[in-house]
This record gives C-alpha cells, sequence and structure tokens, in this order.
C-alpha cells in the first residue's frame, strides 16, 4: 500500500492557487481512476485507487499548508504505512513552471508544507514530487502573495499538460519505487 499525499489549503479562496498544486495533483490521480475523496480518518479527505494490483491511498490534508504533518501522520497509522512508502507533492517556487523534480528524501527547501511533514516525522527520508509554479527569474517582492496567487490563463494551460504527467510519476513511484521514477521523470524543461 502507498499513501500519495497532495499539499495545499483547504477553503474555497485557495482554489486555484499556486500553493494548491498539490491538491490538483491528487485530484488528477483519483479522477483518472473514477475514484471520489470522502472525510478520512483524520483532518484530511481520501481516495483510495488501485493500479496493477497496488493500492494506492491518495489524500488532502484539510489543515493548512504548514499544519500538513498533521495529516499526514495520521494517515500513515491509520492506514499502517511506512515513510518509505509515502509520496508528498507540493508546489516549488524554485523550479521553473511546469517542471517536476522527484527526490527519496531532502530539506524542506522553504516549502512549509514539507516542513512541517519533516517536522511531524522526525525524519527528511520520504519521497516527495515538486512542481515548479516560478515564471520567471525576476525577484519577488512577496513570496507569500506569489503563492497564494492564481495561475494566469497562460500559466493554467501549462499546468493543466504537467498534472497527466504527475499522475503518471505517481503511479510509477507506486509500482517501481522512488528511483525508478526519478530515472524516467526528472527531465529539464523543453
Amino acid at each position: 500500500m502507498k499513501l500519495i499525499v497532495g499539499l495545499g489549503n483547504p477553503e474555497s479562496q485557495y482554489t486555484g492557487t499556486r500553493h494548491n498544486i498539490g491538491f490538483c495533483a491528487a485530484e488528477a490521480l483519483a479522477n483518472s481512476f473514477g475514484a471520489k475523496f470522502s472525510k478520512g480518518k483524520g483532518k484530511y479527505l481520501t481516495a483510495k485507487i488501485t493500479h496493477r494490483k497496488e493500492t494506492l491511498i491518495i489524500i488532502k490534508p484539510m489543515t493548512y499548508m504548514n499544519l500538513s504533518g498533521h495529516a499526514v501522520v495520521a494517515a500513515m497509522n491509520f492506514y499502517k504505512i511506512e515513510r518509505h512508502d509515502i509520496l508528498i507533492i507540493c508546489d516549488d517556487l524554485n523550479l521553473p513552471l511546469g517542471s517536476i523534480r522527484l527526490r527519496a528524501k531532502g530539506s524542506a527547501g522553504g516549502q512549509n508544507g514539507l516542513k512541517h511533514i519533516i517536522e511531524s516525522l522526525g525524519s527528511e527520508e520520504f519521497a516527495r514530487m515538486r512542481i515548479g509554479i516560478r515564471v520567471d527569474e525576476q525577484p519577488l517582492s512577496s513570496f507569500s502573495s506569489f503563492v497564494l496567487g492564481k495561475f494566469s490563463e497562460s500559466e493554467r494551460g501549462v499546468m493543466e499538460n504537467i498534472l497527466p504527467v504527475c499522475r503518471d510519476a505517481a503511479l510509477d513511484f507506486a509500482i517501481n519505487g522512488i528511483e525508478h521514477s526519478m530515472n524516467h521523470y526528472n527531465k529539464p524543461v523543453p
């Protein structure tokens, strides 16, 4: 059994924001199997799918981003899932728009959801998929305003094209492991 966690903020005003791209990736994965989200045994919504005889539990924490670790730990405990069987999907301000990077472990890199998950688990050793949201290299006057801002129409088009890739990468992780996924999906942006 694998746990796939899409990070975001739960309230409706955050729908369509850059910070919620993890939710979008989780929804794309669930939707491709016709799975619906329902209330989980903790502060998260959950959907369950089966792919090549592997069960995937997909969750969207219903805490704010900076408290995501609570939902992850609750789901891990309820489903009895180990750290090496989880994949966290989140936005990354340091990656170009529409790129993805998978890693087996690492620091939070300034992402508050990852930071809280690391604190909650007491370890950086869990897989993560970062989705790039940075449009250009210009300095930002406010990081929070940018990540909590909505994608422009052209940015939405780019992100809609990357979501199926994120889905496929998550499925690859579930079946073949993080090293295989990294080798196949960590590619430079064209």
